[in-house]
């Protein structure tokens, strides 16, 4: 379904938190697309069985870092992916996830005006908080709590945006902010706490899927393969001007460094995701409903007009066949049986 790109200079590229779940899918494909890669990670939630098979890669590069502390390497592009991003992890150490988010960015933003590379930062639809607007517009400022559990992430992700933007109108940094929605897929630790994680292991132990609340709120999910092409289509994104000629007082109509939603905007209720985990496993559980966490939103779904118009991107596969796709994986990589 996807074209490896194929490009005159092959560039050096940069991927924090490149042993982490989005990031080991997206050093695989940059791999594909004829590049060399450079996996910064600290291990904090990734893994090297996630990238134990690029190891031997002639074009790849494993760091062991800590993205707080600064590193002086020699790029063309970075990735910066580098943040626990399920609330069981962010929330083990809330004053280390701000620091992820706000000394990182600014350590891979300085980087990036060091070398004059263009940088991504990964940002989350949970700078929209508890969206009080319905599907959620780049162009909304959000619903957030300063002061909750969740506002380590929450916050620090807004602060991240922020120190982008600046970096691009004080420094001229060539920046892209990409907003990922809910991903799911192969690779996904099976402790982090996320909604199709803990429903596949408990479907497939016949243990009871717990929803929190009454299973009436609402996710949007998009499978890993389409949420890298999409991240890849955002960093390709040119208008045939040098960063200094961009007009970013309109970043929508010229330079485009974003924000942008990408994820799936076909909205699914967390009960009807439980049940379609039972009907695809072949499951025995039963679903049970316990009360729901602190700030937790209600919904989530992402306009991505912005992505259809400027990246010509949206999601190809469907809920059922990305579902196949994961439990297939967690049966042969997680020892679990039905």
């Amino acid at each position: 379904m996807y074209r490896y790109r194929t490009y005159s200079e092959p560039k050096r590229i940069l991927v924090t938190g490149g042993a982490g779940f989005i990031g080991s899918h997206l050093s695989e494909r940059l791999l594909k697309d004829g590049h060399e890669v450079l996996c910064l990670d600290n291990y904090f939630t990734g893994t090297k069985k996630n990238i134990s098979h690029l190891l031997t890669h002639p074009h790849f590069e494993l760091i062991t870092h800590d993205v707080t502390q600064s590193i002086l390497l020699e790029v063309d592009w970075i990735f910066n992916l580098a943040c626990p991003a399920s609330p069981i992890h962010y929330q083990y150490n809330p004053v280390k996830t701000i620091k992820v988010n706000v000394l990182g960015a600014l350590n891979m933003l300085g980087l990036a005006k060091r070398v004059r590379a263009r940088v991504m930062q990964a940002s989350t639809s949970e700078v929209y908080g508890d969206p009080e607007i319905h599907p959620q517009k780049e162009e909304y400022w959000g619903n957030v709590n300063p002061i909750g559990k969740r506002s380590c992430y929450d916050e620090g992700k807004r602060v991240a945006e922020t120190l982008f933007f600046d970096y691009l109108r004080q420094n001229n940094v060539d920046i892209k902010v990409v907003r990922i929605f809910n991903t799911y897929g192969p690779r996904m630790r099976p402790d982090d706490g996320r909604v199709v994680s803990n429903f596949i292991i408990q479907a497939l132990h016949n243990k009871p899927i717990t929803i929190y609340g009454d299973g009436t709120q609402t996710r949007s999910f998009c499978y890993i393969d389409d949420m890298i092409e999409g991240m890849i289509h955002m960093m390709d994104y040119e208008t045939g001007k040098s960063v200094r000629e961009r007009n970013y007082t309109k970043p929508y109509l010229s330079g485009f460094p974003g924000p942008i939603n990408l994820g799936n905007p076909k909205e699914t209720s967390i009960l009807a995701i439980a049940e379609e985990v039972v009907k695809i496993s072949g499951s025995k559980s039963k679903i049970i409903f316990e009360e729901l966490p602190e700030d937790d939103p209600k919904r989530r779904c992402p306009d991505i007009t912005k992505a259809r118009h400027y990246l010509d991107w949206q999601p190809h596969i469907s809920l059922d066949k990305g579902l196949k796709k994961t439990i297939e994986y967690f049966l042969k990589n997680v020892g679990v049986k039905t």
